[in-house]
């Protein structure tokens, strides 16, 4: 669970009907707020784009779970409207606002949600599916050269140096 500016977050506010689901490019183009999320910061904006245009924008209602703990990963979501409660098991509760995300490496992993996520208020959040994620990296060799690059340096800062 990370956070991508409010600025941008908030630029893309949509007044859908609650439950009402549509690709987000149908009014809006938010691929600038998408662009701040660490996975894709390696992306060209072309890139970018292509993967903007996979999301589903979708209202929810207050105190639905948008993601429970132990079930099948298999979206990400970027909140644009609200607010949400992440509650990982045996800790204390992170309050998510707008441009809050999570479930990223749900795109690539097939692993269980580590958390339940539930809105605290009516939210508008934006889903991108693994499946048409990865649709989009089976066409798009360089995307999935740019993720793994991207990929590797976090992995290479977030952990210790060996000595020599």
């Amino acid at each position: 669970m990370a956070k991508v500016s409010g600025v941008a977050a908030r630029s893309v506010g949509d007044p859908s009907a609650l439950g009402h689901e549509r690709t987000a490019t149908e009014d809006m183009d938010w691929s600038n707020v998408l662009a701040e999320v660490p996975l894709f910061t390696g992306l060209s904006s072309r890139h970018v784009r292509r993967i903007a245009k996979l999301a589903k924008v979708q209202r929810l209602g207050a105190y639905t779970k948008i993601v429970r703990e132990g079930e099948a990963g298999d979206s990400f979501f970027l909140l644009l409207e609200g607010t949400a409660m992440a509650r990982p098991p045996g800790k204390r509760g992170v309050r998510l606002g707008v441009g809050d995300f999570f479930g990223e490496l749900a795109l690539l992993d097939n692993c269980p949600r580590s958390a339940t996520v539930e809105a605290q208020e009516d939210v508008l959040v934006a889903r991108i599916g693994r499946r048409d994620f990865l649709k989009l990296l089976e066409n798009e060799p360089k995307v999935c050269l740019a993720l793994l690059h991207t990929l590797a340096t976090r992995l290479r800062t977030s952990q210790p140096s060996p000595a020599h």
